[in-house]
């Protein structure tokens, strides 16, 4: 880190513009395909090693629900069709599956409501622009699942794109501390130009309100008495296949894990942590893209009949990690850990990561299961409200990426005025929904002809 040199605005925008006459924007308008794309199957097979196998089927089925399920389950087949494409050569911490259902709302430690992109699996140094081409593309999708007409779904694309270029623009002439604190809170909507989305905000926080740790003790656990200790407790029903029971010896390895991975959170938030205890430990299928990987819920027990969950979900490596230059990191947890510290305005206070000693050794993050968490559909939002949750969503990310790359040099790239960004951006989009479409009925007729076996949700 140099503290002796200082950049001044127009030194960083010039170095974006520098970019900008290397890789112009209009370039962002090409083919959806990737030349050394592999097959639908052998993504598919690919992307499988290493999870779970009798849960491979389970994956299938969700994937193949939908062109958008498929897409969310397939961030390694996109990367290779981005990687065939233009670099801005303007690196920032992306999210590395920035689809438009990756934005949620979710608690502050002070119990307020923000909404930030909230999925950090991929997340990885790579170049900004894949996070906005992918968020584009899964708005068009989304639009085409709720049944929006194509000028709609294009229309919500460029929008998203539009608002991330305007943020951009506003950030970079923002002092330094404010454009990094800029918080999500409701208020997002007005600067976005998203106003038709607050009703939706209001009732995605409302039930966002209501998801607790009690919520979830009161939803999917039974009440035990310890009559030698006197401690009221809970433990898990089984409710298969999503949330199942597991052996002694894994419960054992999930808690040797939790006290591990105390180490990898503040200070403070250790002694918090160590005033719980493990009542239970349960399997959970969570999501599309990891369905099949290790993920448990531990349930412990605080003060006078207080609950909290912690999830534990396997880290595997980053799909997008082949197509870019970079070391492996020391630790896939922490790297998903570092990634959202770099990009949220506020992580969970109890985020951290450990390892799972198993049948073999797993890397997993720690977290909050239920942390006020909420969202809003983009799959069933009307057209009307699509483009304002485009311009929410572009926004968001726009910030997201402001902490990572300096928005000035974004700026300079992008240039405030310039509207052939968004309409490249979206010409694109509408392209690779096309594509992905393509690959999920790829997907669907191998299933129907027993090619791969799935199962349904």
């Amino acid at each position: 880190m140099d503290l002796r040199t200082y950049v001044s605005a127009e030194q960083a925008r010039a170095r974006g513009r520098a970019a900008r006459d290397l890789v112009p924007v209009l370039a962002r308008d090409r083919a959806a395909a990737g030349h050394d794309r592999p097959t639908v199957l052998e993504f598919v097979e690919a992307s499988n090693a290493g999870r779970i196998e009798r849960l491979v089927p389970l994956r299938i089925g969700r994937m193949a629900a939908s062109p958008f399920t498929f897409f969310r389950g397939a961030a390694g087949l996109m990367a290779a069709d981005l990687a065939a494409g233009p670099d801005s050569g303007l690196p920032a911490q992306i999210c590395g599956d920035a689809h438009a259902a990756n934005f949620g709302l979710y608690g502050t430690q002070r119990g307020e409501i923000v909404m930030d992109i909230n999925d950090f699996d991929e997340t990885i140094v790579g170049p900004w622009e894949w996070d906005l081409e992918r968020l584009a593309a899964s708005l068009v999708l989304a639009g085409r699942e709720s049944g929006a007409t194509e000028d709609d779904c294009a229309r919500a694309a460029r929008d998203a794109a539009r608002s991330y270029r305007r943020t951009v623009a506003e950030l970079a002439e923002l002092p330094f501390l404010r454009s990094w604190t800029a918080m999500h809170d409701e208020s997002i909507l007005s600067a976005a130009q998203a106003q038709d989305l607050v009703d939706d905000f209001a009732k995605a926080a409302k039930k966002a309100r209501k998801n607790t740790s009690a919520k979830v003790v009161a939803k999917w656990t039974e009440h035990l008495d310890d009559h030698e200790t006197g401690i009221s407790k809970h433990r898990f029903v089984s409710d298969p296949p999503i949330l199942t029971p597991v052996d002694e010896q894994v419960a054992e390895a999930v808690i040797d894990g939790l006290e591990r991975y105390a180490g990898t959170i503040r200070e403070s938030r250790r002694a918090l942590l160590a005033r719980f205890a493990v009542a239970d430990v349960a399997f959970r299928i969570v999501g599309t893209g990891s369905v099949g990987l290790h993920s448990y819920v531990a349930l412990l027990h605080g003060n006078d009949g207080e609950a909290l969950v912690l999830q534990l979900k396997q880290a595997n490596p980053s799909a997008l990690a082949p197509f870019l230059p970079q070391a492996a990191p020391r630790h896939e947890g922490e790297r998903v850990v570092a990634g959202a510290r770099s990009v949220q305005s506020e992580t969970d206070i109890l985020l951290g990561w450990s390892t799972l000693e198993l049948d073999r050794r797993v890397p997993v993050i720690v977290r909050q299961f239920r942390n006020l968490k909420g969202s809003i559909d983009p799959a069933g939002l009307s057209a009307d409200d699509l483009d304002d949750y485009g311009r929410l969503a572009g926004a968001l990310l726009a910030r997201a990426h402001a902490r990572s790359l300096d928005p000035r040099v974004s700026a300079g790239y992008l240039d405030a005025d310039d509207e052939d960004f968004e309409t490249a951006i979206a010409r694109f989009a509408v392209r690779y929904a096309d594509r992905t479409e393509a690959d999920h009925a790829e997907l669907v007729a191998a299933v129907a002809a027993g090619r791969i076996a799935a199962e349904p949700s």
